[in-house]
């Protein structure tokens, strides 16, 4: 293979390593947002338990005002109605207590129900607080992951610069000129395989002649229509039963 051509695939893939762990890095700050939106909506499913357990608590102790007052009433009509000196005063008392005693009534089954609403919103908070440390503990752990990544990827992107420069000084300076022209053009991806006449990054068929020269492996061909450098992969060759090298199916 034509030395420069095969120094142009090492470095396509380079420059292609180099992009990915770029547009990883790049994307880092996105994943912390997706990361803390997360925690965000567990937190405001435990503000929103905690509200809702609150205006519970707040009802119960204005009912249980409520009860008090009734209670006291109570009370006094009890003391009034040994004072009384008719009948008439009597069932008017009567009355006052009767309604009083249905007041307490209803307002103890509206607390019952109170009461049993709180155990269930106290439940609910339970499960948003603990779905809020699970979730706080999964975010810390891919927090944690993505810094690891991202150490890793500078650490690849260092290694892949170095290699690159050292690459770089030993091509021709004409053909990086290529090479870093149709980079520029298309997206980075200057260099492209050749398979059974078609260019496989615009999909374009090549002019015979053209993929018979870039089969050869042996000088710098660019497609007619992407401009890529092109290169050949040749079929690995297989030993068959009677001993001989044939190209494998």
């Amino acid at each position: 293979m034509n030395a420069d051509l095969e120094r142009l695939i090492t470095l396509q893939r380079l420059d292609s390593a180099a992009d990915d762990a770029r547009r990883r890095l790049a994307h880092e700050p996105e994943r912390e947002k997706a990361l803390e939106a997360r925690l965000e909506a567990a937190r405001a499913s435990v503000a929103a338990a905690k509200a809702h357990l609150a205006e519970n608590q707040n009802a119960r102790r204005a009912v249980e005002k409520d009860v008090a007052v009734h209670q006291g009433r109570l009370s006094k009509f009890r003391e009034q109605a040994m004072a009384v000196k008719t009948n008439q005063e009597y069932h008017a008392i009567q009355h006052e207590i009767a309604f009083a005693q249905t007041e307490i009534k209803t307002l103890e089954d509206t607390l019952l129900e109170q009461m049993m609403g709180a155990d269930e919103m106290s439940a609910a908070l339970k499960r948003a607080e603990g779905a809020l440390a699970s979730e706080q503990k999964a975010v810390d752990a891919e927090r944690r992951a993505i810094a690891a990544e991202a150490i890793e990827l500078k650490a690849a992107l260092e290694r892949i610069g170095a290699e690159r420069a050292d690459l770089v000084r030993g091509l021709t300076p004409q053909v990086l000129t290529t090479f870093e022209q149709v980079a520029r053009k298309r997206n980075g991806i200057a260099v492209a395989e050749a398979r059974d006449g078609v260019c496989t990054i615009c999909h374009v068929r090549l002019r015979p002649q053209v993929f018979n020269t870039v089969r050869r492996n042996d000088e710098i061909t660019q497609c007619d229509h992407c401009n890529r450098i092109l290169f050949f992969v040749p079929l690995p060759i297989t030993v068959a039963s009677d001993g001989l090298n044939q190209p494998a199916p």
